[in-house]
C-alpha cells in the first residue's frame, strides 16, 4: 500500500510535496487529466489506509475518496487538462506533460518539490521533481492525485456522453474498447475525438 516515505525524503511535512498523476493517455476521445495534492499532516487514518491507484480502487470508491480528499482540511490539490487540440497539435505525451505543468501551477501552496507518477519527470515543472515508478501504488500523495485525476475526467467523459450519445463513453471513458469503435464506425468521428490517433485516423481515411 502506498506510504508517505517518499514525501518525507524531500522534507515533508516541513516542505510541501506535491504527488502529481494524470487520468486519459489512452482513450480515443476525450482531454488528458492531471491531478496535483499536497497531503496534511494528521491525514485521517480511514483515508489514509484506502487511497491507492485509482486502477485498484472501485469506481464507487474512488468518487468516496475523491470527496473525502477534497474536504479533508488543509489538503491542497489542484486539475490541470489539455485539450483534444493540444494532444493533436502536441501528441499525448507532451499533451500530459503540459496537463501535469497546469495541475502543479493550480497549487494554492507553492510546492517545494513533485512527485511524479511514471519514469520521466516533464519539462519545465514550477518545482523541483522526482519521477516515482509505479508511484500511484507506493506515494500516498500521487495516489491521491491518481484517484482526483481519474474521477475528475471520468465526470467529463459522462458529461460529453450526454452530448454525443451512442459511443459509450459514460461507461469507457472513451478507451477504444469494442463497443466505442464500432460506434465509431457507424457514428463517425466527433469534434472530441483524437485525429492523431491510429483507429481514429482509419476512421477519417474510410469516410467519402
Amino acid at each position: 500500500m502506498p506510504t508517505l516515505d517518499h514525501e518525507r525524503r524531500h522534507g515533508w511535512p516541513d516542505r510541501p510535496v506535491a504527488g502529481v498523476d494524470e487520468a486519459g493517455r489512452g482513450p480515443l476521445a476525450g482531454p488528458v487529466v492531471a491531478a496535483a495534492v499536497i497531503l496534511p499532516v494528521g491525514l485521517p487514518d480511514p483515508l489514509r489506509a484506502e487511497l491507492n491507484d485509482s486502477k485498484q480502487v472501485k469506481p464507487a470508491d474512488r468518487e468516496r475518496l475523491a470527496e473525502a480528499l477534497r474536504t479533508t482540511p488543509r489538503a491542497v490539490m489542484a486539475i490541470g487538462v489539455a485539450t483534444v487540440a493540444e494532444i493533436d497539435r502536441l501528441n499525448i505525451l507532451k499533451a500530459s506533460d503540459l496537463a501535469m505543468r497546469r495541475a502543479l501551477a493550480g497549487l494554492a501552496r507553492p510546492p517545494g518539490h513533485a512527485l511524479i507518477d511514471g519514469n520521466r519527470v516533464p519539462a519545465d515543472l514550477c518545482c523541483p521533481a522526482t519521477a516515482v515508478v509505479k508511484g500511484d501504488a507506493l506515494s500516498l500523495s500521487i495516489a491521491a492525485a491518481s484517484i482526483l485525476a481519474k474521477t475528475v475526467r471520468d465526470q467529463m467523459m459522462g458529461e460529453l456522453a450526454t452530448e454525443h450519445p451512442g459511443y459509450g463513453w459514460e461507461r469507457n471513458a472513451g478507451y477504444g474498447t469494442a463497443e466505442h469503435r464500432a460506434a465509431i464506425a457507424r457514428l463517425g468521428v466527433t469534434r472530441h475525438h483524437r485525429r492523431s490517433f491510429g483507429t481514429v485516423r482509419k476512421q477519417l481515411s474510410l469516410t467519402p
